[in-house]
């Protein structure tokens, strides 16, 4: 699929996702969107060469076939829809009874008026018209009082029903923000937590961000296949998860390489946390405790950027991505502070981090 674009004249992800949709006739649907995003950032090989499969003119019912395995609860946009139909319905509802309650508000406070134009009446100022207006106003009092009753109930259980339909709307976006096979978020999460840091400038100026990535995974895919290297990556991120704080935000942000943004942190203490990290995993034992074949050492690579250095998002991640690719050519298994001055060889491919 990236073959086909020029990124002269696509300068970001999104585009260029968007672009190859339109340029292979996929219906712009979000959840089309979400497969080929998944496709083009190499989260999931498997995923990759089925999409790749299909051609350049897929139809919608391959796509969604797809997307019922790779993404269950939420590629079935049927379920995201019947939530908020069901919560549209229920405000609907909740909008009804305020206005029957308005109304009711409404009739009994004529009453009163009308009642007390009575009473002050000088053609009606009797015993008999008091007490008519007394009884009607006690009468009038308890069905307002009642009718409020059941209202209020009514308001009660439509607001609990609420809160259940947005609990299954929040698991519905957790999912969609969470990497299936770790278990961490993914890239559209981490797109989305780098963006905020610079919505605020006292955030950016105790933020960090790590990019790191697992070395020679081609070569582990290639000498044990592709399961043997999911069983790793998910190793690779619970040993991550496992050395921060809970806290802490972590993602799987494509293929081999994963990502962490760390607040309240200077730079010397984001360069201490990747090198706990790295630590961790070159003593972490990858053996198959049934063949006895040893999968190790796994290594990893990472690069260090505070937000101060960077003049936004795609800024921060291109620094740490250049910092990553020198501590990658230093030798790998480091870590590697951003420093104004380091280039990366662009003559080079970026896939130097997969070999």
């Amino acid at each position: 699929m990236q073959a086909a674009l020029s990124k002269a004249q696509i300068p970001d992800i999104a585009a260029q996702v968007t672009y190859a949709m339109r340029i292979m006739g996929i219906a712009p649907l979000p959840r089309n969107y979400e497969l080929y995003y998944e496709a083009y950032i190499g989260s999931n090989p498997k995923l990759t060469k089925e999409l790749a499969a299909l051609g350049s003119r897929a139809n919608q019912e391959e796509l969604d076939e797809i997307g019922a395995r790779y993404f269950a609860h939420v590629h079935h946009a049927a379920g995201i829809d019947r939530a908020h139909t069901h919560l549209a319905s229920e405000l609907g509802d909740l909008l009804r009874l305020l206005r029957e309650e308005q109304s009711a508000l409404e009739n009994y406070n004529r009453l009163l008026d009308e009642t007390y134009q009575n009473i002050t009446g000088r053609s009606n100022a009797s015993a008999e018209i008091l007490r008519q207006a007394v009884s009607i106003l006690t009468e009038a009092t308890a069905d307002t009082m009642n009718q409020g009753k059941e209202r209020a109930e009514n308001v009660s259980l439509k607001s609990f029903e609420m809160e259940v339909i947005r609990q299954e709307l929040d698991e519905y976006k957790r999912i969609a923000n969470t990497d299936s096979l770790t278990r961490l978020a993914n890239r559209r999460a981490f797109d989305e937590k780098l963006a905020a840091i610079y919505n605020s400038e006292q955030l950016r100026s105790q933020t960090s961000l790590l990019v790191a990535d697992i070395d020679h995974f081609k070569k582990i895919n290639d000498s044990y296949g592709h399961p043997v290297g999911d069983k790793i990556l998910a190793t690779v991120g619970t040993v991550i998860r496992a050395n921060l704080r809970r806290d802490v935000f972590v993602a799987r942000t494509g293929g081999e390489e994963f990502a962490i943004i760390l607040n309240d942190n200077t730079l010397e203490e984001s360069l201490q946390v990747a090198e706990r990290i790295r630590t961790a995993l070159a003593t972490t034992p990858f053996k198959n405790s049934k063949t006895g074949v040893n999968y190790g050492p796994i290594t990893l690579s990472v690069g260090v950027c505070q937000a101060t250095q960077a003049d936004d998002p795609v800024d921060l991640y291109n620094k740490a991505d250049i910092a990553l690719y020198c501590a990658k050519n230093a030798g790998r298994n480091r870590s590697m502070l951003f420093e104004e001055g380091m280039k990366k060889d662009t003559g080079k491919s970026w896939l130097i981090y997969r070999k």
